[in-house]
């Protein structure tokens, strides 16, 4: 049909004139030189993309908040899947069928979860007889509290807010509460139960898919396997320097006689997953109750031995250990504690550095154009070396300075 062919040898030109250079300069091969005006085309739009991508996260974040339920739960199940995939990949190579290996898998996990899930219903029981014998004083240390906060000056009406805090009525209130949420704990366990099942099995293919993708998106296929690589030495680290931390402190509490020493372990274990806060946190009740027993002797000690505990093990060692798997500063590490817990809960305190390093890889790990940001980020090998050559270069200029001012003025 001449019309239809005159149309479209029209829209062509058309398109062809009218297109602009960043779309000329986006297409043209790796060798053609782009003209600076081309690059100022394609800047102009920059601010307009960088708020898209502000307000496509907000909603993902939202989004994330309205579904923390099952989003949770699942993630969890991803991570432990994760941690426990070397253990398949032995059995494999040792000749065990693929549905064996994942049974093991699977009950590894299991044992793992319901041995934790005891010890935690076992320090809830024992928190709340704790509280029924200390009722009496902790109501006189509350008022104790509240005195010395009125004493220097703190609003009576803020006094008696924190006084009510201290009431072991509402302590056994919110100790009722959390016993009476375990039907929201057992959806929970009935989802990681299900994905965990699910995805052992889908990690069969995990090997094949990565031969099978690496010619195609070799850069993601290797994001991926480090993302796994750093989340498994993260966790397995973690868990077990948090579980020599607990025992270390339980049995430190026991030697100081302080109440609730089991309970007060297992939260720092608890707690060693949660970077940069989590001691503070597990300080909190053992302070409390030495307070009560024996003191400020007592206080000191406990504070003390968390201190000379917490600085070896997660200053010293796990720093050491863990290596470059957590490659984030501390001013992002704290802030997706508390972005991630305000998100999809308390669990987002444990989870905030396997999803932090998720974002990451979805972002940056997997996007070659982005690698100039890692630095920023917390990747400061580079930097490091950059600053110690400044530092060098500092003291030399120092020494010269001095040199010649010793020059000029002799004795």
């Amino acid at each position: 049909m001449p019309g239809l062919h005159g149309t479209r040898i029209g829209v062509l030109m058309w398109w062809t004139k009218k297109r602009s250079p960043a779309v000329t300069a986006a297409s043209a091969p790796p060798s053609a030189t782009v003209p600076p005006e081309a690059v100022l085309v394609r800047d102009e739009h920059r601010n307009a993309f960088i708020l898209m991508g502000i307000g496509g996260g907000t909603v993902a974040v939202f989004g994330l908040a309205a579904i923390s339920g099952i989003f949770a739960p699942v993630f969890l199940a991803f991570v432990l899947t994760i941690c426990v995939h070397p253990l398949r990949l032995w059995l494999e190579a040792r000749g065990v069928p693929r549905g064996i290996a994942t049974g093991s898998v699977i009950l590894a996990v299991t044992l793992l979860l319901v041995g934790l899930g005891y010890l935690i219903l076992i320090a809830i029981g024992q928190f709340g007889t704790l509280l029924a014998d200390f009722s009496d004083e902790i109501a006189a240390f509350g008022k104790s509290v509240a005195a010395w906060l009125n004493s220097i000056g703190i609003d009576s009406t803020e006094v008696s807010t924190i006084a009510a805090g201290f009431d072991p009525s509402s302590l056994l209130g919110f100790l009722g509460g959390i016993v009476g949420g375990l039907t929201g704990w057992v959806t929970g366990l009935v989802i990681i139960f299900t994905m965990l099942l699910l995805m052992a099995m889908d990690a069969a293919f995990l090997p094949h898919l990565h031969r099978q993708l690496q010619p195609v998106r070799p850069l993601i296929v290797s994001g991926f396997v480090n993302y796994g690589d750093n989340i498994r030495r993260y966790m397995v680290v973690t868990t077990v320097l948090g579980l020599a931390q607990g025992v270390v402190n339980w049995i430190a509490l026991l030697i100081l006689q302080v109440p609730g020493a089991f309970i007060w372990g297992l939260l720092a274990f608890i707690c060693s997953f949660i970077p940069n806060i989590g001691y503070f946190l597990a300080i909190i009740p053992p302070i409390i109750f030495g307070a009560l027993v024996g003191g400020w002797p007592t206080v000191i000690a406990v504070i003390i031995v968390y201190g000379v505990i917490n600085a070896v093990i997660q200053s010293i060692i796990q720093p050491r250990v863990v290596g470059k798997a957590v490659s984030l500063s501390q001013t992002i590490t704290f802030f997706s504690v508390l972005f991630w817990a305000v998100v999809i809960g308390p669990i987002g305190a444990i989870l905030a550095i396997p999803l932090t390093l998720l974002v990451r890889l979805l972002l940056v790990d997997s996007n070659p154009s982005m690698g100039w940001i890692r630095p920023m980020l917390g990747e400061l090998d580079e930097t490091k070396q950059i600053m110690a050559d400044s530092d060098a270069e500092t003291k030399a200029a120092r020494q010269e300075r001095k040199a010649a001012k010793a020059a000029n003025h002799p004795l």
